[in-house]
């Protein structure tokens, strides 16, 4: 916990400080009531008082009561302003580290459970820093200073308060040490519920498909049944605290009196009055370093889970981000791609998954990657923009390698239309601009919609270009996400078009007006394409052939025919010998 610490600033740490002032005024003020009672029971007890005299010490002890008070409202106040302005940059830490992430660290991470990392872990800290300020750090000082308050009071009244104090943090020790290791379980048993019900959700339309609503409830029902059960162990362990504190305070009390009898009992007549008031006052001490205590077993409650939930936060933002920014080269060239005896594998993995690539893009041309699934074409693809890196080899933009390009730099660059289309809640519109700086023209977002074949479908909307997106545009088909998508790229306006697998959703008419629109607008730029239909390649000004990692052809549809088995036996698997004749 105190790791998080770090993070820290300078305006925390001045709440904080007000914080701390305002508790001691507090247990200043709350100290101060005893010896106002310490007084009045004096009074009361000594023949001649006036009432005057216990009227104004009971007025001492009810403006005490209102200073601690007003303190103890002080304090919550700069502990909520602690707690709430550290948790929202604590959660905007985590969201940018994980924006930073390559896949290699993302998947050391699965989706929920960075979600409940952002969310319900930081609650947790939230949660202790408000309770550290109020309770934390007033409880030593509480404690402490009550216990200079009685110290030479009398020895067993003292030794009293200490068997009770230890049999306390005795008992604080004993459920902390149980219920530690079932908080670390509590944290990742609601990753897996919110895996189990963020599948079932994202899936629905397989899982009715399927008739498997009852798979999935049976899933649901046995990660919420364990995250259950766990959560109402370590409750029920916990709720042992609060009545043993009770009877620890009771007995304390009952132990106090029952030794004062005794003492006054035994004392002479001079001196029992001043021990009763000792012991009417010793005893408010004592409960004090009690409550003391308990308010610091109340923290206990929430230190294991809170101590398990900073650690998962620290774990995201101690990972080492891999893939950083270069030192910002700068080239005259644009437009050209090159990929320089490049191979690649996965993290772990003993063999290489892509093996010695070359080849090179020029500005305006069109280059496309084919291959069998598993060849290794997206992975390709994704060593452009350096979502991942190359293991070996160069691969080279404008002339420079992509390392040493400033990453926003090198993306803005690239215009990426992933193999799955992704849409974002809002309009039409704020789809295909996404990302820009400033919003676009009515008449961009139109050439970027009409290039992408998809005005017709989008001028039949009930609010055109201003239409409602839902969240991952679930009220569009596959074929007009993938077109909107397509129109995102071509707003963006880049030297180099990434197309990965893009064209699929789409029929064949539509594929090929959408190519042809395409090679007349974009002709400048250059374009990368991966696909699984050779009729979206067959014009390409060269077609690269992947099999198993490795190239096997490269040259135009014609040649590879000539002389490339592999794409020989996917052409033929596709289109008929006329069709390809016709290509």
């Amino acid at each position: 916990m105190l790791k998080i610490l770090k993070y820290f600033q300078k305006k925390e740490w001045l709440l904080v400080a007000c914080g701390l002032l305002f508790i001691v005024i507090q247990v200043w003020f709350d100290l101060k009531i005893p010896d106002f009672m310490h007084d009045i029971t004096t009074l009361v007890q000594t023949d001649g008082s006036e009432i005057s005299e216990v009227l104004k010490q009971g007025s001492f002890m009810v403006l005490s009561a209102i200073g601690s008070m007003i303190s103890a409202m002080l304090v919550a106040f700069f502990a909520a302003r602690l707690a709430a302005g550290f948790s929202k940059r604590l959660r905007g830490k985590v969201f940018d580290k994980t924006l930073s992430f390559n896949m290699e660290e993302i998947s050391g991470f699965s989706t929920a459970s960075l979600i409940t990392r952002s969310t319900n872990d930081i609650i947790q800290i939230q949660m202790l820093l408000i309770l550290g300020l109020e309770i934390v750090l007033k409880a030593p000082i509480l404690a402490i200073w009550a216990v200079f308050k009685i110290m030479g009071k009398s020895w067993e009244w003292t030794f009293t308060t200490g068997v009770a104090v230890v049999i306390l943090l005795v008992l604080i020790a004993i459920v902390i040490s149980i219920t530690l290791p079932k908080f670390r379980i509590i944290q990742r048993l609601t990753d897996n519920l919110n895996l189990v019900t963020r599948e079932n959700l994202s899936g629905i339309r397989v899982v009715r498909a399927y008739n498997a609503t009852g798979h999935h409830e049976q899933k649901f029902e046995k990660a919420n049944d364990d995250l259950t059960r766990t959560n109402l162990f370590t409750s029920r362990t916990m709720a042992i605290l609060m009545p043993a504190i009770s009877l620890i305070m009771s007995g304390m009390t009952l132990a106090i009196y029952w030794i004062g009898a005794f003492l006054i009992n035994d004392s002479v007549q001079e001196a029992r009055l001043p021990l009763f008031s000792d012991m009417v006052v010793f005893s408010s001490y004592a409960m004090q370093v009690i409550m003391a205590f308990m308010m610091i077993s109340v923290v206990f409650i929430m230190l294991p889970r809170a101590l398990v939930s900073a650690r998962r936060v620290n774990e995201v933002l101690d990972t080492e981000v891999k893939i950083t920014d270069g030192n910002g080269q700068e080239s005259n060239v644009t437009g050209k791609v090159e990929f320089r005896h490049v191979s690649f594998k996965y993290p772990g993995a003993d063999e290489y998954f892509l093996k010695d690539i070359n080849f090179t893009a020029t500005k305006g041309e069109t280059v496309a990657i084919i291959g069998a699934t598993g060849s290794g074409k997206s992975t390709l693809f994704n060593l452009i923009p350096r979502f991942m890196e190359a293991t070996e080899g160069e691969v080279l933009i404008d002339g420079i390698n992509v390392r040493n390009y400033n990453l926003a730099t090198l993306r803005d660059k690239l215009g990426y239309v992933s193999q799955k289309p992704v849409m974002f809640k809002g309009t039409v519109a704020s789809n295909v601009q996404f990302g820009a700086q400033e919003e676009a023209l009515d008449k961009e977002v139109e050439r970027a919609v009409s290039i992408a074949q998809g005005t017709e479908f989008v001028e039949k909307m009930e609010e055109t270009y201003q239409s409602d997106v839902a969240q991952s545009g679930t009220n569009l088909s596959g074929g007009q996400k993938q077109r909107l998508s397509i129109a995102r790229a071509i707003y963006k306006n880049p030297e180099i078009y990434l197309f990965d697998d893009s064209f699929s959703a789409l029929d064949y008419r539509t594929d090929r007006m959408l190519r042809s629109e395409l090679k007349k607008q974009i002709k400048d730029a250059t374009t990368l394409i991966v696909a699984q239909r050779i009729g979206t390649i067959i014009d390409a000004d060269r077609i690269i052939v992947l099999d198993k990692g490795e190239v096997v052809g490269i040259g135009t549809h014609a040649e590879l025919m000539n002389d490339c088995e592999v794409y020989q036996e996917i052409a033929y698997s596709q289109l008929s010998k006329e069709e390809l004749s016709n290509g």
